[in-house]
């Protein structure tokens, strides 16, 4: 996060996408965006294991583009209507970055 003054901005996608080649993600992150970052470093496991601590349908968004990625189109389906939004179709890594930016507040 950047802080300019006072005023504190949310990260920016090409933020996120350079804390990547951290070893763990910057402490301020949300559940549902860690497990975004977990994701971008490819790991599957951790990013789905960090998106079930939170109820939030930011959560269950990313929750649903985990089981996309993991080709379980049923059950990404059941966390996408969790989240209140449509079916993902785009590509993976469109996805990814889609729900990123919409997270980080960069839309």
């Amino acid at each position: 996060m950047r802080i300019t003054g006072e005023k504190e901005q949310a990260m920016t996608l090409d933020e996120f996408r350079r804390s990547l080649s951290d070893t763990a993600p910057p402490s301020d992150l949300s559940p549902a965006l860690q497990g975004l970052w977990w994701q971008g470093k490819g790991d599957w496991e951790r990013a789905h294991q960090v998106s079930q601590t939170d109820n939030s349908e930011a959560a269950a968004w990313v929750h649903a583009h985990l089981h996309r990625v993991e080709g379980d189109d049923a059950n990404a389906g059941y966390w996408f209507r969790r989240a209140g939004r449509p079916h993902g179709r785009a590509a993976l890594d469109e996805e990814w970055a889609a729900i990123a930016t919409t997270l980080l507040g960069d839309a």
